[in-house]
């Protein structure tokens, strides 16, 4: 097994780890191995995950559902691209945010080495310092850090954000010019 697909395991193995309720995605090339993996049946006892993971059209969509669970004592995650945190920071900031409701986003970066679509720029860049300056915290993980490390910062930043009441971002790079090509 790659490096890369070890990080996308650990990362699935680290949110399915939460006992997360349910687990939304916008469906992305990057991501799909991960959801993959969330969607596998449990290896421990062969029966399927009583996570529901399901996909939704866009990324406030997936604030609103996943950022309601804690009002029904439930928890949820994720997944997605960080270009999208255009669409959701209104989601963000106004409800999961300003209600201290606990989610966890893990996102694949774009617009790094490797990115060959030159207007994702615009918005990947600067997602750090925007999802920083709206006081949500963030964590990353990239091609530097051991599989080991990338299930660990996933599963403490679930953790994270169940003990501080919000949402909570992973950034995860997957370009690894090692790997001989951008594998995300």
């Amino acid at each position: 097994m790659s490096r890369i697909e070890q990080r996308r395991s650990g990362v699935a193995a680290a949110i399915r780890d939460l006992d997360c309720d349910f687990i939304a995605y916008v469906p992305s090339n990057s991501i799909a191995p991960i959801i993959t993996e969330l969607e596998r049946t449990d290896p421990a006892s062969g029966t399927e995950r009583p996570t529901a993971v399901f996909p939704v059209s866009r990324e406030e969509e997936a604030v609103g559902i996943i950022g309601a669970l804690p009002l029904a004592g439930q928890f949820g995650a994720i997944v997605m691209q960080d270009n999208g945190f255009g669409n959701a920071l209104t989601a963000l900031t106004t409800f999961a945010l300003s209600y201290h409701l606990p989610l966890l986003i893990v996102a694949n970066t774009r617009g790094g080495l490797g990115e060959y679509n030159s207007m994702i720029h615009s918005i990947s860049g600067a997602v750090p310092a925007v999802l920083s300056a709206s006081a949500i915290p963030v964590f990353t993980v990239d091609r530097r850090d051991s599989p080991a490390d990338w299930h660990g910062t996933v599963a403490e930043a679930g953790k994270h954000a169940r003990m501080t009441y919000r949402p909570v971002v992973v950034l995860m790079e997957f370009f690894d010019a090692t790997e001989g090509k951008n594998a995300a």
